[in-house]
């Protein structure tokens, strides 16, 4: 192999692939990044043989061929290169991948190619394609409520449910609830319903550039795998198995308080309620005071922490209903209307003890729903 490409461009594909590279593996050869030629291209790929991520840079090819370079090493080597043409020449016989730019060279010693895992290609059959930019935003918007710990192995990953031209994606960890729908510009024929590692899609929002507007979606038969295609980039992930919970039946079918609110204001008030919640499993108190004739209805977020202090703040609310007063986990409100995109926020309650939804205001696509706590948790 006799490979040339420039500096930043290959900097960049190894930030790409990087997360994938396993850190924990018996096998040796997962800790490293596969460099293989493709016609005029470098394609870069890493496994931690749950997910595959793959990338091409372009590149000049003076000759063919594949080998596995150690991830750790040779990023921070590509990292410390000046940004100018980096030549990479591979001695086939001792697997050492001689690598120059500017007036710095550097040998390292590989692993064979034949011994990495099969990267899988992306397939023309079944393709499903989606606007890009509104997929990243379902996964910003649901990834957050899926359960980080393996002791649930389905409440890791997310509910993905192609019907037509909908797809809808909902997470839960149990004490709360994200669930958004959306239209896409393809169409499936046959319903899909799969359950995808919240880790993947994340690592897939993290790969997906401003500029990309489309990306193609293939579930083949019998692999128990989802692929994303991004034209320049591909990520393959291992679906779960198991059957996710039946979150429509938690979704409250009536309310007694809608309050609708400033979502940036409303933000702040939790952001500053946490810094005195966090010490008591980030509980807070959310007082909601509809309006009369002569003042508006407001919303009073308040916590209290035994050895710092307390603090207290008010929002104007346009609230429809009754009074009433919920212990929430406020950490919980921020990282919801972090990501619920929409300038106001509606709060639907029913009472005290039931669970709270926000909803989007403007849009009738995304819900979230956060379970009440008690004091002394």
């Amino acid at each position: 192999m006799r490979v040339s490409c420039l500096q930043e461009n290959l900097a960049k594909g190894l930030n790409i692939v990087g997360r994938a590279v396993s850190t924990r593996s018996t096998l040796p050869v997962l800790a490293n990044v596969l460099l293989s030629t493709d016609e005029n291209r470098l394609k870069l790929s890493a496994t931690n043989l749950e997910i595959v991520v793959t990338c091409w840079i372009g590149a000049k090819v003076d000759e063919e061929g594949a080998t596995t370079v150690p991830a750790r090493t040779f990023n921070d080597l590509v990292g410390a290169l000046p940004q100018e043409q980096v030549h990479m020449t591979l001695n086939k016989g001792t697997e050492t991948l001689h690598i120059s730019c500017a007036r710095t060279e550097a040998n390292i010693k590989c692993i064979d190619a034949q011994e990495f895992p099969l990267v899988p290609e992306p397939e023309e059959e079944g393709r499903i394609r989606l606007d890009a930019p509104k997929f990243k935003e379902m996964i910003n918007q649901v990834t957050f409520a899926a359960a980080t710990d393996d002791a649930r192995p389905t409440l890791t990953g997310i509910y993905t449910h192609f019907e037509g031209d909908t797809i809808t994606m909902a997470a839960t960890d149990g004490f709360r609830l994200s669930r958004r729908t959306a239209q896409f510009p393809g169409y499936i024929e046959k319903p899909r319903t799969v359950i995808i590692p919240a880790r993947a899609l994340d690592e897939l929002a993290r790969v997906m550039s401003d500029d990309v507007e489309e990306l193609f979606v293939m579930m083949p038969e019998n692999r128990n795998q989802i692929i994303f295609d991004l034209e320049t980039i591909l990520l393959v992930s291992q679906l779960i198995d198991g059957n996710f919970p039946d979150f429509q039946s938690v979704i409250p079918k009536r309310r007694k308080t809608r309050t609708v609110l400033n979502t940036a204001s409303l933000l702040k008030a939790c952001k500053t309620a946490d810094i005195f919640a966090r010490e008591a499993s980030h509980t807070a108190r959310i007082h909601i005071e509809p309006g009369d004739q002569r003042s508006a209805g407001f919303a009073t977020i308040s916590a209290t922490s035994v050895e710092t202090g307390d603090n207290e703040a008010q929002v104007d609310a346009d609230v429809d209903g009754d009074p009433v007063e919920l212990n929430f986990n406020v950490k919980y409100l921020t990282d919801v209307l972090t990501v619920v995109g929409t300038p106001q926020v509606a709060l639907e309650t029913t009472s005290s003890v039931e669970p709270g939804v926000v909803k989007s205001v403007g849009t009738d696509d995304f819900l979230h729903i956060i379970m009440p706590m008690q004091f002394g948790r």
